[in-house]
Order: C-alpha cells, then structure tokens, then sequence
C-alpha cells in the first residue's frame, strides 16, 4: 500500500485485492505514469515533483542534490530477438546519463552486467561504461553473474576495489547518505526466492550498529527485497530479517533491478523501487505464463528501457527519483502488458517460437520458465535429458546433492545424467529456484 500524508493517491497501489497482494489496476497506473520522468521528494512529508524537462531549471539546491544514478539488467551477451544488440543499447543509456545537466557523482549497477558470466561479457560491459561521466561506477551481482563459477569471477572483477566481504556485499559513505550493496543470487534454495544468508545478515547489523538513526539508508541488490511475484522467484525470502534490522531508520531506500519493469511501494519508513532494464523488458506480474525476454515492436523497444536518477537534499526526509526511458518517451508498458495478454495463449511472454518438438520418454523440456513433464518416472539406469527451450539460460540441480549440476544451458543445449539407484531425484534451475521438478527411478 502507498500513500503520503495520510491520503490515498489513485497513481499509486492502493489496496491488495488478490491472493498475491498486487493490486494490479494500481500497478499498471503506476508503472505506466512515474515512468515519463517525474521526481520525487519529500519536504515535511509532503511529496513534491518535478518533470524530467524542468531539470534544466532547478534552484541550486535542487540541483546540486542530483548526485548518482542507477543501470541495471544490462545482460551483454544476450542477442536474441528481444534485443539483438543490447550494447548498443546500453550505450544509449549511457549517452543519456552524459548528457544530463548535472553529472552523477557515481552509477549503481544492481546486476545482470552479463547474460552468462564470461570475461568477455565482464570487458564490454566495462568498456561501455567507462565512458560515463562519473566518478565510479558501483556493482552487485545478478544471477547471470555468478553461473558456473558461484561467482568468483565476478568479485575478482568487482569485489576487491570496495572492499566486498563474504559473497560480495559491501558498504560506503557519500554525501551524508550510507550505502549498502547486498547480494540475494547465491546459494538460492529449491523453490525458494532470493536469499541473502545469516552471514550476510549477520554482517549488516555490524554495518548499521554505529549509525545515526537520522542517516539516510540507500540498500541496493538484484532481486528484490519484497515480494513482488513469488510465482516467477520475484523476491527474496529473507528480506524482513533485513529490513527489521533498518526499522529505527527514518529514510530507507531500497533499490533493486532484476524485473525489467518500474514498480513502487512504500512501507513505513521504506521506499522500495524496482527498475527498468537496459536490454529488454519481461511482462507485467501474472500477465503472462512466465516471466522472460519480451519481443516487442522495435520502434517501441526504447520505451520500456531506461536508467534512474536518485537525489538527496540535506534535511529532507526521502530521496527523489528520476525515472528515463532511453526514448525520452512515456513507456509503453500499459501496450506491451495488453500485448502479453492476447499473446497468452500462443506463447507465453510475448516471444515467437515453433511448437516444441515431441519429448522421447526420457526427456524433460524447459519451456516458460517449467519442466515437462514435471515428474518424470523411469527405470534404473536410464539416461534422462533436459533440453532448454527458452530464450534464457538455465542450471540443472540436484536438491539434494544426488548427482553433479550441469553448466548454465543455453537456448537448445541438453544436460544428461544416467540415474542408476532407485528412489527420487528432485531437482530445481539455480538461477530461477522457483522452476522445480522430480524424476522417480523405479526398479528395473
């Protein structure tokens, strides 16, 4: 539920009237309107906004309080038909962000620099963003980041120069407002959301302890820190324990990527607010069978990606958010989210495929994010193959340990395992927990 001042405003989610707790007319308005470019700040507890066109006039202390910005999603290395070339759309958003009136003091990037972890991802990126004009750009994983390696690769690139602990979460300090960086896409559980752990738990309330309950808090993650979806993995399941530790906090701002799509909600003294991708949007919550890449008509593909800025001025309570399509345009998600729905029934997401070609008896099909069939029954010392048909990657994994997880499978690619005892193998995609499935050996 959002309101400001005790009133209710009809932009904003306003009532949980489903069983997932989206109020979906209100999240449409909501997605569909603070996407033109507005700001927002609190004075006294009254909202006050700005259009992304008035920021050429702003007093000086408006101005001057317009200090970082944040990229997410940028997944160099994808090339479907999504977005063919999501480096040249990264670069856009990059030119976008150079060619705002203030420079960003710093860019936080909240995960997904890659679509699957491999160096040469890791340097496009970087050469990419060297280019902004800023003093640092800072980083936490996505799940695309940390496959096959557990992340290793990633904090070599990233962790050292900020001193990251444990999995690489970290903390700084800029202009009055406390930083934290948190990672919620390793070790993630069968079925479960993102999780960030009791020893990074552990480690945040060390960091916030010395803290002045009047510093503002900016957390900053891939997956979100309230559950949006938990049907698609959107969310993470200890983000409370998180939270109750910032309770005494009188501005909290929480900002996260992984979605591809602008959503807020504000709780108490907490401003959550997801964001926009640079490289392709995913359907609105429940309006598709899956979540996913979404094609959408290539003159609109501009407006439904973006970057954000985020203000503070000293002695107001709250920071202002600037959201920017890469368009300069009002973003479409209202269209492509209708779009989705008359595409339900053909497939899925938005995306154009052939009808899957027939499974052999021991063949499981990845397909909109599931397994098919979802429990497999076969005979000891069977071969049993899983074949990607998505246009993202996905992990195999035992929940249990029973036999060695494959690579991140690529769209096409096939991961086998001869499963020679009896008994059941339940298994999940490590990059998306919420996918599970069984395969019960009998007896031969």
């Amino acid at each position: 539920m959002s309101r400001f001042d005790g009133h209710t405003h009809s932009n904003y989610i306003t009532q949980d009237d489903s069983e997932d707790g989206i109020d979906r007319r209100g999240f449409l308005r909501c997605m569909a309107w603070v996407g033109t470019g507005v700001v927002w700040g609190l004075s006294g507890g009254v909202p006050k906004s700005f259009a992304l066109g008035q920021l050429g006039s702003l007093t000086d202390e408006q101005r001057k309080s317009i200090f970082f910005a944040q990229i997410s999603d940028s997944h160099i290395g994808f090339s479907k038909e999504a977005n063919k070339d999501v480096t040249a759309t990264l670069k856009l958003a990059v030119a976008k962000l150079n060619a705002l009136p203030e420079r960003p003091r710093f860019v936080l990037h909240t995960g997904d620099i890659s679509q699957l972890s491999k160096a040469e991802e890791f340097d496009t990126a970087d050469q990419v963003l060297r280019e902004l004009k800023t003093d640092k750009v800072f980083f936490v994983p996505g799940e695309h980041d940390v496959v096959n390696d557990n992340g290793a690769g990633y904090l070599a690139r990233y962790g050292r120069s900020v001193g990251a602990k444990g999995g690489g979460w970290y903390s700084f300090d800029h202009s009055g407002v406390h930083f934290i960086g948190l990672v919620n896409v390793l070790n993630l559980k069968a079925g479960g959301l993102g999780a960030l752990g009791p020893e990074q738990l552990d480690w945040l309330a060390r960091d916030v302890r010395r803290l002045s309950a009047s510093t503002p808090i900016v957390l900053f993650a891939h997956v979100p820190l309230w559950t949006v979806y938990p049907e698609w993995g959107w969310g993470t399941d200890d983000s409370a324990q998180a939270l109750a530790l910032l309770k005494r906090f009188g501005s909290v701002t929480v900002l996260n990527g992984h979605i591809h799509q602008i959503m807020q909600k504000v709780e108490g003294n907490v401003a959550f607010h997801t964001a926009m991708s640079t490289a392709f949007p995913q359907p609105a919550p429940g309006t598709a069978p899956s979540p996913g890449p979404m094609k959408v008509d290539p003159e609109r593909l501009q407006s439904v990606l973006g970057v954000r800025q985020v203000s503070y001025v000293p002695g107001h309570h709250g920071l202002a958010v600037v959201e920017t399509t890469l368009s300069g345009l009002p973003p479409a998600f209202a269209e492509i989210t209708s779009e989705a729905e008359m595409r339900m029934q053909r497939d899925g997401a938005g995306k154009t495929k052939p009808a899957p070609a027939q499974l052999a008896a021991n063949e499981i099909g990845i397909d909109n994010f599931s397994f098919t069939p979802k429990v497999l029954t076969v005979t000891a010392g069977t071969e049993v193959t899983w074949i990607n048909r998505d246009d993202v990657p996905h992990l195999i994994a035992s929940a249990k340990g029973q036999f060695k997880p494959s690579k991140a499978l690529e769209t096409d690619q096939r991961f086998t395992v001869r499963l020679t005892e009896p008994g059941s193998y339940d298994y999940f995609c490590s990059l998306h927990p919420q996918m599970t499935g069984r395969v019960v050996v009998a007896k031969g």
